[in-house]
């Protein structure tokens, strides 16, 4: 119980002085994104989904009930809309949109308006042992063994999914341009 409360004063804190803030999606161009995209090689786009307030997921969480996980508040659900402008004025086509099962994911997708998602467990967090690990990641990177070159998969996620695949850990509503065939990855 200290140590949540300790923690959720220290994310309180970071957001506070900015350290996880809003993306800028509002100041950044369509074209920007798809010649980061391009110039990257990605097939994949990580997202990290819109602000939630908070930490973790509080002790009572279920998958299946909304009201028991952390959720985007009115500055998460903005945010969420402004990026799904920013991705409708890049022209890029974005041959698939998968989420994690979490309502905030789901949510990010919902408000970002860009086209239908489907939910992939292997994007699922495993930030405070809801699901494990090491099946998780091997469900992420058997979909990304599947990617072609050409395709472009945003994957709507959490900051230690992104982590264990890139290396980057991306703030709310942050992207890291991957290529699944090479391993690279650049943050946008």
């Amino acid at each position: 119980m200290i140590r949540r409360l300790f923690l959720s004063i220290i994310a309180s804190l970071i957001m506070a002085l900015g350290g996880v803030g809003i993306s800028g999606a509002a100041t950044l161009d369509g074209a920007a994104l798809k010649n980061a995209v391009t110039s990257h090689g990605a097939n994949v786009i990580f997202m990290r989904h819109a602000l939630a307030p908070g930490y973790g997921d509080p002790d009572n969480f279920d998958i299946a009930d909304c009201s028991t996980q952390r959720n985007l508040d009115a500055t998460g659900r903005k945010q969420s809309q402004d990026l799904g402008q920013l991705f409708r004025s890049s022209g890029l086509t974005i041959d698939a949109i998968l989420s994690s099962r979490w309502c905030r994911c789901q949510d990010t997708a919902l408000e970002m308006n860009i086209g239908d998602y489907r939910t992939h467990d292997g994007l699922n967090s495993f930030f405070q042992d809801h699901v494990d690990r090491d099946e998780t990641l091997a469900l992420l990177r058997e979909e990304l063994s599947r990617l072609k070159s050409d395709d472009l998969v945003l994957m709507i996620t959490h900051q230690v999914v992104i982590q264990a695949i890139t290396g980057i850990s991306p703030r709310s509503g942050g992207m890291v341009l991957f290529n699944s065939k090479t391993g690279q990855s650049g943050r946008f």
